[in-house]
């Protein structure tokens, strides 16, 4: 028998990228205090699962976190990588770091557009710590989720079983 101690945690990497899959919104809002770590967790998310998972950052552009050296062409400006997420006809997680403000009124109109389509196949724009301000801007049309794990379920034994603090 083994033991429920001893069984390994998801990642909390894993956990972040089903709640971005779960939202309700198609522009997620992410905030964590290491970006670096969970993009990383991010990546092997991709190559082991096949997703397609992209960063767009600026001065580089939109690449795949599946293939490291995967580039989208005639993505480098923003507005460039919001017209190539919406006319995607494929499932796709877009993840954008260091979006800066004032955004251009029609990349704006665009992340609107892109947060209001649920029907047809999953995308996902996430922006990584974005300015208030624009999470502010786009309102109940953005979802927001913490990207810190959540704290592990406390285990107590109670009558010879194993039950989670909340029971």
């Amino acid at each position: 028998m083994t033991s429920l101690m001893r069984m390994p945690m998801p990642s909390s990497g894993h956990d972040v990228f089903e709640r971005i899959l779960a939202a309700p919104a198609g522009v997620v809002a992410l905030r964590s205090r290491d970006c670096e770590a969970l993009l990383e967790q991010f990546r092997s998310i991709a190559r082991h699962s096949g997703q397609a998972v992209y960063l767009w950052q600026p001065g580089q552009g939109l690449s795949s976190l599946r293939d490291a050296y995967a580039r989208v062409p005639d993505a480098q400006r923003l507005g460039q990588a919001l017209r190539y997420m919406q006319q995607s006809m494929h499932f796709g997680i877009y993840l954008l770091q260091e979006v800066e403000l004032p955004l251009a009124a029609t990349d704006l109109t665009l992340l609107r557009q892109l947060a209001r389509a649920t029907t047809g196949h999953l995308r996902r724009v996430v922006l990584l710590n974005a300015p208030r301000a624009l999470v502010e801007q786009l309102g109940d049309q953005i979802a927001c989720v913490d990207g810190e794990p959540e704290a592990p379920a406390r285990l107590r034994l109670r009558d010879g079983r194993w039950l989670s603090g909340q029971a």
